[in-house]
């Protein structure tokens, strides 16, 4: 029975939730290829153009938690149905922008539009995924990071070379070609996205009251209830994981943001050719999300496999600003996301252990939001370091140290997690049935 209901939850939903993250990914990285001929035109330095992605995750962060408390009210298929359209709305209109406040402003609409989206999908996840399957199925989810960016990056490198076809600029076209997708989808989410699993024709009887008695059992076994959103936001375990969430955000999208910069900077590439260089770290990644989370289920145990994959990160960034090789630093980079993106899988099962309900909404959003500050000041902070030096390599060593602090910091998020709750023999709980899907 176990096997059967996972296999069919996993099949009808994972494809079309990663899918989504993939065109909400594509639309918050896309200013990373935009950058290169929009930076020039607005006639902005490093560190004020990457002031827009702290823009963006200002307002991301400040609507996370309401958002998710809406969708707890309004159900996924709505919420994520508004969400969808209106940030592909934003994204389209941002090509529109003539100056740097307006382009400030668009990032800031963004953050506004798309907050709650990743979050949700991670509470979304909960009301259909026992807590034994959440660390491979948030690294399924995940997927869509690295794809976005093979699939994403020599695309958006090809529509900046339609410079000038219809009147339109390069970084326009990606804008517009970026954003078109997002409110297609959304429609399609309003039809196809079910909003738990009470309901669905495509599980039996039997296969619904197994999967809600076990995920009642679950809830029972807690035994914790905050009482409302806003208790949970100052659980002591909710407040530390947030900051030491902070420094995952800082090293993947300070890698992203700046990556077709550093190989833009190699020479005699054109934007199509950049696209697929800097599409090569992340086919690494996407094997560190498939493999990386389903050992660390199977093992029982989360936090050696949190703490390993961080440092990795932090030796191959480290390394990567000390070589000279081209090809090197692209190999270097690509072994360090792939440790930054596989530990955040693995990092994202801990809260569902104790937290549930509209808490785990508000509590997992809490989470994301003061993390994901770290998409903007990781930008922001190489781009400091590129002014000055002159050097994008330089930069690196910024999310050198955000790694090494997500590495040596899996200590006291472990210890201040497990004085409130053992986690560690109900991560063992796991079933052959549970390993094979």
């Amino acid at each position: 029975m176990e096997s059967k209901v996972m296999k069919a939850v996993t099949w009808r939903l994972m494809p079309f939730l990663v899918l989504l993250y993939l065109v909400a990914y594509v639309d918050r990285s896309n200013v990373g290829f935009a950058k290169l001929t929009l930076q020039d035109e607005l006639g902005l330095s490093n560190a004020a153009f990457t002031f827009g992605q702290v823009a963006f995750f200002v307002a991301y962060a400040v609507f996370e938690v309401p958002s998710n408390v809406y969708l707890e009210r309004f159900g996924a298929r709505r919420w994520f149905t508004r969400i969808m359209i209106s940030w592909g709305l934003v994204t389209v209109l941002t090509m529109l922008v003539v100056n740097s406040w307006q382009f400030y402003l668009a990032r800031f609409l963004l953050g506004v539009a798309e907050a709650g989206f990743y979050p949700g999908v991670l509470y979304y996840l909960t009301k259909w995924y026992p807590y034994r399957y959440r660390a491979r199925v948030v690294g399924w989810f995940m997927m869509a990071q690295p794809l976005a960016f093979i699939i994403g990056n020599p695309f958006m490198g090809w529509l900046d070379g339609l410079h000038g076809t219809f009147g339109l600029d390069g970084w326009q076209w990606i804008f517009v070609a970026t954003g078109a997708p997002a409110i297609l989808l959304g429609f399609v989410t309003l039809w196809l996205l079910p909003d738990g699993p009470g309901s669905v024709r495509w599980l039996g009887s039997e296969a619904r009251t197994w999967l809600t008695a076990e995920l009642t059992r679950e809830a029972d076994e807690l035994g914790e209830d905050h009482g409302s959103p806003l208790r949970a936001l100052r659980d002591r375990r909710v407040v530390w994981m947030s900051l030491f969430f902070l420094c995952y955000p800082i090293g993947a999208y300070g890698l992203s943001f700046w990556l077709p910069t550093i190989v833009d900077g190699f020479g005699g590439l054109s934007s199509t050719a950049t696209g697929f260089v800097t599409a090569i770290p992340y086919v690494f990644v996407a094997l560190g999300l498939w493999v990386v989370p389903k050992l660390a289920d199977r093992s029982g145990s989360r936090y050696p496999w949190i703490a390993g994959m961080s440092a990795l990160g932090a030796v191959g960034l480290a390394a990567s600003a000390l070589v000279d090789s081209h090809v090197l630093q692209i190999a270097l980079m690509s072994a360090a996301a792939l440790g930054i993106y596989s530990a955040q899988p693995v990092m994202w099962s801990l809260p569902s252990r104790f937290l549930t309900g509209v808490q785990a909404a508000s509590g997992i959003a809490m989470i994301n939001a003061v993390g994901n500050l770290g998409g903007g000041f990781g930008p922001m902070g190489i781009g400091a370091i590129v002014d000055r030096t002159g050097s994008p390599q330089s930069g690196l060593w910024f999310l050198v140290a955000a790694m090494a602090v997500a590495a040596v910091g899996t200590i006291g998020i472990r210890r201040v997690v497990e004085r409130h709750r053992d986690l560690e023999p109900l991560a063992d709980e796991r079933t052959a049935s549970g390993a094979s899907v």
